[in-house]
């Protein structure tokens, strides 16, 4: 099909819901969609109504697909429905589909309760993909948020977001500032960025920090901002929500961005979303405590935080695996000079002992008080989350 050229993507979620971890359908439509030019916010599997509700709304998507092979559909895609109204998110739309499992009965009672279209064993890539382009092209359209004193929603701070992202210029931008007060007793948040090469295990490591946000004070509230790539076509799969547990808590807010041709690892609308989400009040509580800048895996070469980042960004942190290569790999790591904290992850990994060693060398040679965490991310409440956690507070 063909694909679209627009300068703000088309922007859709997908998900499984909960008790169906059937992903092999939603995951071939994703890759449709995204080739065909969207930017595909993908959950995965076994979410509930309101988190599926509460990431469209954060998301600022247009619609929202869910693949239910497991059944009860109808009740999930109303428990939808009611979720985004409670939300604010009333104006986004629901499409889906589940192969033999929604009959065509069930398919005309959804579609009047709202649902747009079920599609069904048979339908080809083709005609998904130019439905939803088609259909929910038309619905992209930048809203000027309203601008109040302070936000009381996270449907408020997705649609300055969306503001932010879509600026081109600073004229633009100025049309769509967040709400200030005088900043005379506001703390400005923590800022984290996290960098470090695909599979390091970096979303995986922000959830278990959020996490200890979290735990650490019953009033924080947490943003976390994460990119993944835009493809040739200018769509984008942006995946983090799926492997996230944590930050789907009510307390953390999380937005994706695609690079949308931006090399380095960020986006060219990151420093705007970042100022955007250091200067939201929230109702009845102030500014975030903490923001998490999660990058796309880099290459040797970047240093994604530096030039217009470096005064935005209090702690930078480097995510690395044992198996980077050879010792003279470490020479051309352009973000080991720049780290405030390097992290092992994956330190129960056969030669991990070794790469700490070879890595706190290379950071000896820089002559800065740079820090080395070795860590094992996807075992909860791991020492070394834990270490590197105080770290970043202090």
């Amino acid at each position: 099909m063909a694909k679209t050229n627009r300068s703000s993507p088309l922007r859709i979620l997908t998900v499984v819901p909960i008790c169906d971890g059937h992903d092999s359908a939603i995951n071939t439509i994703n890759l449709e969609l995204v080739h065909a030019g969207a930017e595909v916010v993908y959950m995965g599997f076994h979410r509930s109504a309101h988190a599926v509700a509460r990431a469209a709304v954060q998301e600022d998507v247009t619609a929202v697909g869910i693949s239910s092979y497991n059944g009860g559909h109808i009740e999930f895609f109303t428990e939808v429905q009611a979720a985004l109204k409670e939300l604010g998110g009333q104006d986004i739309r629901l499409f889906g589909g589940g192969g033999g499992t929604i009959t065509k009965t069930d398919a005309t009672l959804m579609h009047r309760r709202g649902v747009d279209r079920i599609f069904f064993a048979g339908d080809s890539l083709d005609e998904i993909g130019h439905y939803v382009m088609e259909t929910y092209r038309a619905s992209t359209a930048p809203k000027s948020p309203t601008a109040l004193r302070t936000v009381r929603s996270d449907r408020e701070i997705a649609k300055f977001l969306t503001a932010a992202e879509n600026s081109t210029n600073a004229k633009a931008s100025s049309k769509a500032k967040p709400p200030l007060r005088s900043a005379a007793g506001l703390r400005s948040p923590l800022v984290i960025g996290v960098a470090g090469p695909g599979g390091a295990g970096k979303t995986t490591l922000i959830d278990e920090l959020a996490l200890r946000f979290l735990h650490a004070d019953p009033a924080c509230r947490v943003a976390v901002l994460s990119h993944d790539p835009s493809l040739v076509g200018n769509g984008a799969l942006l995946g983090d929500r799926a492997m996230m547990i944590h930050a789907q808590d009510p307390r953390v807010f999380m937005r994706s961005l695609a690079t949308r041709g931006q090399a380095g690892g960020l986006s060219s609308a990151t420093e705007r979303c970042l100022r955007t989400l250091k200067m939201v009040e929230l109702q009845n509580h102030g500014r975030f405590d903490a923001i998490i800048v999660e990058t796309v895996g880099i290459g040797q070469e970047a240093a994604p935080f530096e030039a217009a980042l470096a005064s935005q960004v209090d702690k930078k942190v480097l995510v690395m695996s044992p198996d980077y290569g050879s010792r003279l790999q470490l020479q051309k790591i352009a973000m080991l000079d720049a780290a405030d904290v390097v992290v092992v992850n994956k330190s129960d990994l056969a030669g991990a002992r070794t790469a700490s060693n070879e890595i706190e060398h290379r950071l000896a040679s820089n002559g800065r008080d740079q820090r080395l965490v070795p860590t094992i991310a996807k075992r909860h409440r791991d020492g070394g989350v834990d270490k590197l956690f105080a770290l970043l507070r202090g």
